[in-house]
């Protein structure tokens, strides 16, 4: 009982957290009049206060919009990889663990060479050759991250093949695509889903780190990554909350989001929560 009552509470915090975190995203920076091309000379690098409670960055402009507004585009970009990498996890790993054989081998060779390489390191070369463009960012994460999804949809069909049902709609007749896609296939959502969610946080990070490097997004467009590349100077003059807060509404996210999906995973597969029990 306590143990459900405790993630019952991890539930309601991580959804009111991100709640709060992306109702802010949405309408902060648009209730508040932000606007990226203005420059407030005479409000540069001012601590937080009343007025500006997370204070001002390098061009005079509120950080507590600015943030949000860059979360906003980092939860977008996050959302779109992990909704292109689950598609693709899902149908890679459906087709390979449905086909078996040959296919599935080779499937799984190309997954363990993506592994091999570092994610963030692959995801440099992909977006260097488009360098400060969305589509090259979303690429680079949608394409380096769906193995994971792959692998976990793959490990269920294959234990799914061996329940009784499937056997049984086989001897009725039942045609290979048409197990797949009305056995295998609606029995992998959960776990999909649960992947995607998991993917979010990652993402989000991704996407922070390619920008901090300067790969990711255009620099004038707001994002956490690039506020945070243009405030490593202001540290060193004695602006940490230029750096701080930020960070802050970064982390809140990816603890929100991970708080909500290891209560989900517990409840989607009870027998391992058993067995962390014991």
């Amino acid at each position: 009982m306590g143990r459900a009552r405790a993630g019952a509470s991890r539930l309601v915090w991580g959804a009111g957290t991100l709640a709060v975190l992306v109702l802010g995203a949405v309408v902060l920076p648009w209730a508040g009049g932000l606007d990226e091309s203005l420059i407030h000379y005479e409000s540069v690098r001012l601590a937080p206060s009343l007025e500006h409670p997370f204070g001002t960055d390098a061009g005079g402009r509120d950080l507590l919009l600015r943030a949000f507004a860059g979360l906003r585009v980092s939860l977008l970009v996050a959302v779109l990889c992990a909704v292109i990498s689950t598609v693709l996890g899902v149908l890679i790993g459906g087709l390979s663990g449905a086909l078996g054989g040959w296919p599935d081998r080779l499937a799984m060779r190309f997954v363990d060479t993506l592994n091999s390489v570092p994610h963030l390191l692959l995801g440099i070369v992909i977006v260097a050759l488009y360098r400060g463009n969305l589509t090259a960012v979303v690429a680079s994460i949608a394409l380096t991250h769906w193995t994971t999804v792959a692998r976990i949809v793959r490990a269920e069909v294959l234990s799914l093949r061996e329940r009784p049902f499937i056997d049984a709609a086989i001897s009725g007749g039942a045609s290979r695509w048409r197990v797949l896609h009305r056995h295998l296939v609606p029995a992998v959502v959960p776990q999909a889903a649960m992947s995607a969610v998991l993917l979010l946080p990652h993402a989000v990070w991704h996407e922070t780190a390619l920008s901090f490097l300067g790969l990711g997004l255009p620099p004038h467009m707001a994002s956490i990554g690039n506020i945070l590349a243009e405030s490593r100077a202001a540290v060193l003059n004695g602006a940490w909350w230029v750096v701080a807060f930020p960070s802050l509404v970064l982390i809140a996210t990816t603890l929100a989001v991970s708080g909500m999906a290891s209560v989900w995973r517990d409840r989607l597969v009870p027998r391992r929560r058993s067995e962390l029990a014991l």
